[in-house]
């Protein structure tokens, strides 16, 4: 079979290969996604209709074992080249708590796939390269490896940057509701502590994420840690700004002996307010962008619909006569 010379058709043939590739690999992801998000209702669902070890026994063991043994694959690899106590360590650490990942060998299982996929999409396309596309040059071959073997180095980075961004937002989400039923449990009498713990339990099926914050405050709490260090690593693992503020309010109102309540009171009503003026702000941004969609993709189409008629007039009218 002769392989076609033109250099224009060999373009078009790469830049077919490469969407394809490419949107086999998004819709892997979404196929992923979605997955993860019915089994992920599933299991809050069992949680909270059955016993734990009820629906442990329920929930399918193979994706459990396959994800094992990848992950003890990922470790070993890893475990070479992650950073052990250092500032690069700390920082990395930190941005696993951020994205609720708070697995000790996290580290190892991150650095392992972020070599292993440095090495795995070069190696695929090569071999695209080998078998399918002989017409790609050497110099565009040996660039699309270098581009693939640096998208596949920091693919995990942006994962977790994503992860973190995503439980941020349902963090922020969760606790306008969640200062209220502080601010409740507070007022009736209740103590911080046991306050917090109650907020944990009522907000455990509509946002997972803060009652896990809470209850992990709590567990400090009951295993001897001070008030102080408990909130302020709570700030830290949540890494939001609304949260640090919370926990700065509540330190001071613990060190000069103010009523909690009062101060939960306020809190609660200026972030409120915070949140009326990020939707405000929301809005005012939305007319600038809408511009470009309106210019881009519909005023040409409105453009078509107006003038082509007419158009099509003129040319029957004095052009084709």
């Amino acid at each position: 079979m002769m392989l076609h010379t033109d250099p224009n058709f060999n373009m078009i043939i790469t830049a077919i290969a490469f969407m394809a590739i490419f949107l086999l690999c998004i819709g892997v992801l979404q196929y992923s996604r979605i997955r993860s998000k019915q089994q992920e209702m599933v299991a809050k669902i069992k949680a909270f209709s059955f016993s734990t070890a009820a629906a442990q026994e329920s929930l399918p063991s193979g994706k459990t074992s396959l994800w094992g043994s990848w992950a003890a694959f990922f470790s070993r690899i890893g475990n070479r080249y992650v950073p052990q106590k250092t500032a690069d360590y700390s920082k990395m650490r930190g941005k696993f708590l951020r994205a609720g990942i708070r697995s000790q060998n996290a580290g190892s299982i991150f650095w392992g796939a972020k070599i292993c996929l440095m090495f795995l999409f070069p190696s695929v396309f090569l071999t695209c390269r080998l078998t399918v596309l002989k017409i790609v040059s050497n110099p565009l071959s040996l660039s699309i490896g270098l581009c693939l073997a640096l998208l596949g180095f920091y693919l995990p980075d942006i994962w977790l940057q994503i992860k973190g961004d995503r439980r941020k937002a349902k963090l922020l989400e969760g606790l306008p509701d969640a200062l209220d039923l502080l601010t409740v449990c507070v007022e009736a009498g209740m103590g911080i502590d046991g306050a917090f713990n109650r907020v944990a339990q009522e907000i455990k099926i509509s946002n997972p994420e803060l009652s896990d914050e809470f209850k992990l405050l709590n567990l400090e709490l009951r295993a001897g840690k001070s008030r102080k260090d408990a909130l302020r690593n709570l700030s830290v693992r949540s890494g939001l700004e609304e949260i640090e503020s919370l926990v700065t309010l509540l330190i001071q109102t613990d060190k000069f002996g103010t009523s909690v309540a009062s101060a939960l009171r306020i809190y609660s009503d200026s972030f409120r307010t915070q949140r009326y003026q990020r939707a405000e702000e929301k809005a005012a941004k939305l007319t600038v962008k809408l511009i470009f969609p309106l210019i881009l993709l519909i005023f040409p189409a409105l453009f078509v619909v107006i003038m082509g008629p007419a158009a099509i007039s003129i040319y029957n009218n004095f052009i084709a006569k």
